[in-house]
């Protein structure tokens, strides 16, 4: 596998090979694109029951969904996760996967963008959910619109496509 570079990543939009929309030229980073927050998120319940982590447990059964304005806010208490949604739609060909990431002036703060799963597999065409923790000691406010966290795009040896659960990604 080989990681894009700027040029490389503009060349596999020109081709088809990559789509994103929106699509906004001025986020493309030496190695990445940086990603926006949207507008929909999906909070825990609070209520004191026990998750079952099996196969089948899904995770809208403990959860919330809201949406919230353009120009709203969402409220992450300290030690609190969520699910969020990129305003972008990513579409990759069957040659190229990629990685989700934090970026550093966020994760210096303690916010983490994805908990575990930050793989993302060839052939997908949606949105990408993030996995959100506040692992610090204060309140933080999340705005949609935001740069995030960046998409990493990898040249894979060969070609597949995914074609799980999550391959239309919704929250």
């Amino acid at each position: 596998m080989a990681v894009l570079c700027r040029d490389e990543i503009l060349r596999a939009l020109e081709a088809g090979d990559i789509a994103i929309s929106p699509f906004d030229p001025a986020n493309v980073g030496p190695a990445s694109i940086d990603l926006t927050l949207g507008t929909e998120f999906r909070y825990f319940n609070r209520a004191p029951t026990v998750i079952k982590v099996r196969e089948e447990t899904n995770y809208k059964d403990f959860s919330e969904k809201v949406t919230i304005p353009e120009d709203g806010v969402f409220l992450l208490l300290p030690g609190q996760s969520c699910l969020a949604i990129t305003k972008e739609s990513i579409k990759l060909s069957p040659s190229i996967c990629g990685l989700l990431e934090g970026r550093s002036r966020f994760a210096r703060l303690g916010l983490f963008v994805h908990i575990t799963a930050s793989f993302i597999n060839p052939g997908i065409a949606n949105r990408q959910v993030l996995e959100i923790y506040n692992s610090s000691s204060l309140a933080m406010e999340l705005y949609p619109g935001t740069k995030i966290c960046q998409f990493v795009f990898l040249l894979m040896k060969g070609a597949a496509t995914y074609s799980g659960i999550f391959r239309e990604n919704s929250l």
